[in-house]
């Protein structure tokens, strides 16, 4: 009997361990904008295990959540990655993973969110997106390429515009200049379909040379995916190109 009662009274704390657990993570959820009466939503990721942009990442769900309340879709937000465990997360249109950092999933979590793509949801990856889950390479052929360096400060660069795509497209000039963090990136994709180039010789410190795609989009295993280097600084928020820019791959995303 003793050991009986052990097994059940082991059964138990590991249960109220597990509820606590899914309490915690649900409790962490925060209901950036919500509207019953709209159809659609996204849920922004913000966990960080490495580097952490103060700056941007409020400025960031600031925006979204603006965009949501303009554009008609519910915007929700957690920074704990459990948060995909304690919901029922297939009800959302797409995820955003705002400046995540270094590997924030664990194999669980990893499952869920690949079968939400493969369901045929959308991905949106903002700056340092392309620095997460380094030893997940599902994850960078999703976004396309992984962060491997960039030149100090945020200095202004030129950027060429792809006019193939109207949609992404049709605001920005041909060529244009801003101020950010420029990445240097390792593209794990062919298939991205590059929206913005930069241009190297107006700024010090690019290493990919004349193919350097700093905003992209692509099919991948059931799912879309739209990804911009753009996000560092806080100014680019503010940023009326931008703006526009991060709708578009939010509203392709929720297709």
């Amino acid at each position: 009997m003793t050991i009986v009662k052990q097994y059940y009274s082991a059964l138990l704390i590991s249960l109220i361990i597990s509820i606590l657990s899914i309490s915690t993570a649900f409790s962490q959820i925060e209901i950036l904008y919500e509207n019953p009466n709209f159809s659609k939503s996204i849920f922004v990721l913000t966990t960080t295990k490495g580097y952490v942009h103060k700056d941007a990442i409020p400025a960031g769900k600031n925006l979204i959540k603006k965009l949501g309340k303009s554009n008609n879709f519910e915007v929700y937000h957690s920074k704990n990655p459990e948060s995909i465990e304690s919901i029922d997360f297939m009800n959302f249109d797409a995820i955003v993973f705002l400046c995540t950092t270094l590997n924030i999933f664990n194999e669980n979590q990893q499952e869920i969110f690949k079968s939400f793509i493969q369901s045929g949801k959308g991905f949106v990856g903002i700056h340092s997106a392309a620095d997460t889950e380094y030893d997940w390479s599902w994850y960078g052929n999703l976004v396309g390429a992984y962060f491997v360096s960039h030149p100090k400060g945020t200095p202004k660069a030129s950027i060429q515009t792809s006019l193939e795509d109207s949609f992404f497209t049709s605001h920005l000039n041909q060529r244009w200049e801003i101020e950010d963090e420029w990445y240097n990136y390792d593209f794990k994709n062919a298939n991205i379909i590059p929206l913005l180039y930069l241009d190297e010789t107006t700024y010090e410190g690019g290493k990919n040379g004349s193919y350097h795609p700093i905003a992209w989009y692509h099919e991948f295993d059931g799912g879309r995916s739209f990804y911009t280097g753009m996000g560092h600084a806080k100014s680019t928020y503010e940023d009326s190109r931008f703006q526009k820019l991060l709708l578009k791959g939010i509203l392709y995303a929720m297709e």
